[in-house]
């Protein structure tokens, strides 16, 4: 027994060196090179800096076109939160149904979801469809984008929870004069926290990093997002690596944080689900 326990501390020792190796060192790159300056960052190398410029830098980085950096943060973060409060509201009610109700239908519904995850948005058509709309260039259109493709996800989570629950609290609910929809809002909803908690992680992260679609359906200096952002510090003759690396810190920090705050929750989410169903 004493001998099993030795060789599994050993082996997770081994892991976390490993993790820590694979996720540490790059971090550190980033994170050293943005202390440097902009001919100490452009040598690409690890080693300590001469001297730290980190005020400097990371205020170069804020000051930067009339503080784009902190416009994009407040455009990043009414992105992720209201796409998130209407990802929750529409994938749960969605797992809902799909969860509940029986039949060919729901079967074709739910192929056509999962069918979400593996074939990938199209360009034009979105950008056609939104611009019919009126909703091209602006932050509800990209809302909806980002609501369309963590939809699938999400709903998958939800209907593998919602499955789990047991019919008898919906019928008890029914007997005493509940209707469908405050069955929902009253009963389920609050018992989809561990999975609700998963799926603003995950997205929220997803949402918050996306570079493609605002590039794509949110053009225009005023919409600018975070991560486009990197392309003031680069260009096709002249790149100050000292500024990006910076960049690339401020706006990892809120995903990390959140992440690490919440990647317990992720894990009790998704296995919540797989487990009671």
């Amino acid at each position: 027994m004493n001998r099993k326990k030795t060789l599994q501390i050993i082996l997770e020792a081994i892991s976390n060196i490993f993790v820590l190796v694979l996720f540490g060192i790059p971090f550190y790159y980033v994170l050293i090179n943005s202390f440097k300056t902009r001919q100490g960052a452009a040598q690409m190398n690890i080693a300590w800096p001469e001297s730290f410029h980190i005020i400097e830098n990371y205020l170069e980085v804020l000051q930067t076109q009339n503080g784009m950096v902190i416009r994009a943060f407040w455009n990043s973060t009414v992105i992720t939160v209201s796409g998130i409060i209407v990802l929750i509201i529409i994938s749960s009610m969605a797992g809902f149904v799909l969860g509940r109700r029986r039949g060919r239908s729901i079967h074709i519904l739910g192929f056509v979801i999962l069918a979400g995850l593996m074939i990938p948005p199209a360009i034009v058509p979105t950008i056609w469809l939104l611009n019919g709309l009126n909703l091209f260039k602006t932050i509800p259109g990209l809302v909806l984008v980002q609501v369309a493709i963590t939809f699938p996800f999400a709903t998958i989570l939800y209907r593998a929870f919602i499955s789990s629950i047991p019919r008898e609290i919906d019928e008890s609910a029914m007997l005493d004069g509940c209707t469908p929809l405050r069955l929902y809002a009253s009963i389920i909803l609050p018992l989809l926290k561990p999975v609700s908690a998963t799926v603003i992680v995950t997205s929220a992260v997803n949402i918050f990093n996306d570079f493609m679609n605002p590039l794509y359906f949110l053009p225009g200096a005023r919409n600018v997002t975070v991560q486009l952002t990197l392309y003031n510090f680069m260009s096709q003759f002249s790149t100050s690596w000292n500024l990006l690396f910076a960049n690339i810190v401020l706006i990892t920090l809120p995903p990390l944080i959140l992440f690490i705050f919440f990647n317990k929750k992720i894990v009790a989410g998704m296995t919540a689900g797989a487990v009671k169903g």
